[in-house]
């Protein structure tokens, strides 16, 4: 199966698709926090979290999100000439506030021209019926995708990291967005200390079978200042091989839906905070060599969804 040039179902070739050109996503920092550090849950986030909430690359909450807006739009406007954007809230999570609150915010996004659409990060614990129904309301008048951040289904591997809620509550939260129609997408993170290539592909087939929308597959990166990073300074530990995540990227690639959009297959981490995998720096590199393995197996999105 081919999606323009590619053997799986890219975010650029959906919004190309979509909007008949190119869109381009603009990361914004709408100034929250999260239940895993306000105390609520904890204090000390998930245990591979940076300070800045998993929003590294996103703009500086100190400016209003119109300023946010048009500093990062001159960035995009460097490499691209796209015919709209979406505003992609990022950091930390961005449905942990009151609804008069999320509302301002992500109306005051959506007023500025060019943006088309939003993508929401969140947790699966923090969206409220209260706060889905008005999200089912915003879907009808704009383009808008929810991202919850799943990262594994085994139990044992959510505490180690201290992502605070239970599996459970993931699949019953995809459950109701999906009630409203709202396109939803999972994050899973490859590498997760004490998971084998059958736990971490066990996540993928239980993906595989639930209304998602979209994936991001990342790898897991080690990072300065975290607890996951002090821990490995410590005491270093094993981490995949370019060569092991491009398998992983692929054999989980062949079990997804081809309908299933593919948000991102390789994840950035800050140079000066990365202590490993250090040839995760090389992502062009890496999605080459996902194309090229795909090409080796005759492969592509959905070749083995049968075995689910």
């Amino acid at each position: 199966m081919r999606f323009q040039d590619k053997r799986y179902h890219s975010l650029n070739f959906y919004l190309r698709t979509h909007f008949q050109g190119k869109v381009a996503k603009i990361s914004l920092d709408g100034g929250f926090t999260c239940p895993n550090r306000d105390g609520t849950l904890d204090t000390r986030g998930c245990i591979f979290c940076s300070e800045s909430g998993s929003g590294d690359f996103a703009g500086c909450r100190t400016q209003s999100i119109t300023e946010q807006f048009y500093e990062a739009k001159k960035q995009t406007d460097r490499k691209w000439t796209p015919i709209g954007y979406i505003a992609y809230f990022q950091a930390f999570t961005n449905t942990y506030a009151s609804l008069p609150e999320l509302q301002k915010k992500y109306n005051e996004a959506l007023s500025l021209p060019g943006v088309v659409g939003l993508a929401i990060a969140t947790r699966p614990d923090c969206l409220s019926d209260e706060i889905i129904q008005w999200l089912a309301e915003l879907n009808k008048k704009t383009f808008l995708w929810i991202e919850l951040g799943l990262q594994t289904i085994h139990e044992h591997s959510a505490k180690y990291i201290r992502r605070g809620y239970r599996t459970d509550c993931f699949y019953k939260t995809v459950q109701k967005l999906h009630q409203y129609s709202i396109a939803t997408v999972c994050h899973l993170i490859f590498g997760l200390p004490g998971e084998t290539k059958e736990d971490m592909l066990a996540s993928v087939s239980a993906m595989a079978k639930l209304p998602l929308q979209g994936i991001k597959m990342h790898l897991l990166h080690v990072l300065k200042n975290t607890d996951l990073g002090r821990s490995y300074e410590k005491k270093p530990f094993s981490l995949l091989t370019q060569d092991e995540y491009i398998e992983l990227i692929v054999d989980a690639l062949e079990l997804l839906p081809p309908k299933i959009v593919i948000h991102r297959m390789t994840g950035d981490g800050p140079k000066d905070l990365l202590l490993g995998p250090l040839w995760s720096l090389q992502k062009r590199a890496t999605l080459n060599g996902i194309e090229k393995e795909l090409k080796k197996r005759d492969s592509w999105q959905g070749k083995k969804q049968w075995i689910l």
